[in-house]
């Protein structure tokens, strides 16, 4: 239970650290979580201060989660902990220590922890949201599609004696999270309202 609880909140501060905001202010003098969206990811990041910043983002708070999972890996033999410390990393992002508890959606540490865990299943999530996003141009969509495409695979993958059962518990409760924090965006999509991939904020 020590080291569950130690990784975890290893996961939960590292996920707290708030790449979109400091990349704002660093790039543009600005505070995304008052323009567009208001909240601090990737996605918002690109809308409201450029191309640049929003990748250095992106690949940032992918490296949260990736950083969580192999530490414990690195000092544990535990999967349920790699577990626990990639969740940790996503609500981290979601709702940082730092800020008061406003951050992002959960998608780059998400996809970050996914890619670490199951490489199968990352590249599965990976290919699923990037050609959604492609398609369709909304990277909400495509955020949603990669996480429960990603979360289906690992199931998959267990029952196929591939992929361990706590890696089907990261998928299936890391993509309710992200689902769920999109909310908003899927009541604009369902009504036609929803920005598209390179429409300012």
């Amino acid at each position: 239970m020590t080291d569950f609880a130690l990784f975890a909140a290893i996961g939960y501060l590292l996920g707290s650290i708030p790449f979109g905001l400091i990349a704002g202010r660093m790039f543009a003098r600005v505070d995304v979580r008052e323009h567009g969206s208001r909240v601090t990811g990737a996605t918002n990041v690109l809308r409201t201060v450029g191309v640049r910043a929003a990748a250095a983002v992106l690949v940032l708070d992918m490296g949260k989660t990736i950083l969580a999972v192999l530490l414990a890996r690195t000092f544990t033999t535990s999967v349920g902990v790699e577990t626990a410390a990639a969740l940790a990393a996503i609500l981290g992002h979601n709702w940082p220590l730092y800020l008061g508890f406003r951050g992002g959606r959960g998608t780059a540490p998400g996809w970050g922890g996914l890619l670490v865990l199951s490489p199968i299943a990352g590249l599965v999530a990976s290919t699923v949201g990037l050609l959604s996003v492609a398609v369709s141009r909304y990277v909400s969509l495509g955020s949603m599609l990669g996480a429960t495409s990603g979360a289906a695979t690992l199931i998959v993958l267990s029952v196929m004696d591939v992929e361990t059962l706590p890696y089907v518990w990261y998928g299936s409760i890391g993509a309710s999270i992200i689902v769920v924090r999109h909310k908003e965006n899927i009541r604009r999509l369902l009504k036609g309202e929803e920005r598209k991939l390179g429409e300012s904020a």
